[in-house]
């Protein structure tokens, strides 16, 4: 697998020489793909060089070890930093998710529970817009129906990465399913603790070039945008429905006050969710090699559970259990989402508790 080192060392080099062409810039679509590639290959290059010195350091003191005792004894901490090294260029050059450069669309929808299922969508999406800030990564809400307590009945939020920065598909990807929450609605007025859901759908964002979308095979809809209550946001026909024909799948964006905007937004969903409807197709025949990873596809099964009153988070793929719930609420998933990430190099594919 190392041997694979000097070929990595000599892309990133050419990478960089790409980068630094002006001309370059020109192309957005190849300006971004190589600062993807570039920001993949950085960490592996780096690591691997330090493999490489550790392994040099190591052979240096054996030999010097018979004419000088404290070279023997430098010995096992050489030996162990090398092998540690090892291990992450390992895991570095495993085969990763063809999606790991690619920006996400993330959907978050109330379920059971009426107005406090909404509530905790809201928290949800604040949740994930947090951690997007922390990260450095950039947002933007392309849809969003608000409850009538101020809650989140559907959004769409697109997350993406800086250039150079972390991949946001290879951190957000695990967060698809049914979100559970337990604690006090705000409706109540005994103080009893309910049970309600939300579902998260995480879609790695299509390019124009890996979706081809037929403006034949797409109904364009327009309607008058509308708020809670029923309350007309505004007296145009702002708001775009995609139908796609072939598929039945059905996208609707009323966000903006321009048709033009909630169009082209609209589309942008329509493009993920083709391209999500394809790989999954892709992976259901590819099974047998994928079944080995953490389920992340099945929206149906419930995958988290945040209980209020004990500040408790539970991911019940991985057996994950934290008490700083309220921290997690404020954008701090970098423990949990490492816990499944560890999960799915390791081939563990069950659940816990």
């Amino acid at each position: 697998m190392f041997e694979q080192l000097p070929a990595l060392e000599a892309e990133l080099a050419a990478l960089e020489r790409t980068l630094a062409d002006p001309a370059v810039h020109a192309d957005q679509g190849r300006a971004r793909d190589a600062g993807r590639r570039y920001a993949e290959l950085g960490p592996v290059v780096d690591v691997g060089r330090a493999w490489r010195a550790a392994a040099d350091d190591v052979e240096a003191a054996r030999e010097l070890a018979d004419d000088d005792a404290s070279f023997h004894a430098e010995l096992p901490a050489l030996e162990a930093r090398r092998d540690e090294l090892a291990a992450q260029l390992r895991r570095l050059l495993t085969p990763r998710d063809p999606n790991d450069g690619k920006d996400v669309l993330l959907e978050v929808k109330a379920g059971e529970g009426g107005e406090e299922s909404a509530l905790f969508a809201g928290d949800l999406l604040r949740m994930y817009t947090r951690f997007a800030e922390r990260r450095g990564w950039g947002t933007e809400l392309l849809d969003l129906e608000p409850s009538d307590l101020g809650g989140v009945k559907d959004a769409t939020l697109a997350v993406r990465a800086r250039p150079g920065g972390d991949s946001v598909w290879r951190a957000l990807k695990y967060e698809g399913g049914v979100h559970r929450v337990q604690r006090v609605p705000v409706t109540e007025s005994q103080g009893r603790i309910h049970t309600s859901a939300a579902g998260v759908l995480v879609l790695p964002e299509a390019e124009d070039v890996e979706v081809q979308v037929d403006p034949n095979e797409v109904r364009v809809d327009v309607f008058r945008s509308s708020g809670p209550g029923g309350q007309s946001v505004n007296t145009t026909d702002s708001a775009v429905r995609l139908t796609h024909l072939p598929t039945g799948i059905v996208v609707s964006m009323q966000n903006e006050k321009s048709q033009l905007q909630n169009r082209e937004a609209a589309f942008r969903v329509l493009r993920a969710r083709l391209l999500a409807r394809a790989q999954e197709e892709a992976s259901a025949e590819a099974s047998a090699v994928r079944g080995a990873q953490v389920r992340t596809v099945d929206r149906s099964e419930r995958v988290r559970t945040y209980n209020f009153p004990e500040n408790r988070i539970s991911d019940h793929r991985v057996g994950f259990k934290a008490y700083n719930l309220d921290q997690v609420l404020d954008g701090d998933l970098d423990a949990v989402v490492g816990a499944l990430a560890d999960a799915e190099r390791a081939g563990v594919g069950g659940a816990g508790e």
